[in-house]
């Protein structure tokens, strides 16, 4: 969640011209006892972040909790493109998308027919 935190405002600082103030036109904020919350705000030039999460057993005892969460981002690029990112932080690791993000190319015919075959063979 810092991670978001730092990345959202890091956006902001971007967006910010002449460094003047940027007024925060709505913000939402809810922390509930069971350990889940939610938060939203936007800003006047465009910036919106959102957040949710809430609290999940990760492993196989009890003790194993950890906070699960997803949200979003979006701001306009200096030169003048909205910017969306979508995420989510669970137990498997942080996980962004986004049409600006780059990708992988896609793995050769040979490689997925190769790992169809161990798969049928049990190997994987």
């Amino acid at each position: 969640m810092k991670i978001v935190i730092v990345v959202a405002l890091l956006a902001l600082v971007a967006a910010q011209k002449d460094n003047e103030p940027v007024a925060i036109v709505s913000s939402n904020s809810e922390m509930n006892a069971d350990g889940s919350y939610t938060y939203a705000f936007e800003t006047a030039d465009g910036t919106k972040v959102e957040e949710s999460g809430s609290q999940k057993q990760v492993g196989p005892k009890p003790e194993d909790i950890g906070t699960v969460s997803k949200g979003s981002y979006s701001y306009t690029s200096p030169d003048g493109v909205v910017i969306t990112v979508n995420w989510t932080a669970d137990e498997n690791g942080f996980q962004a998308t986004g049409d600006h993000l780059p990708t992988p190319p896609p793995m050769p015919e040979h490689v997925v027919k190769m790992l169809a075959d161990l798969k049928a063979a049990g190997v994987l």
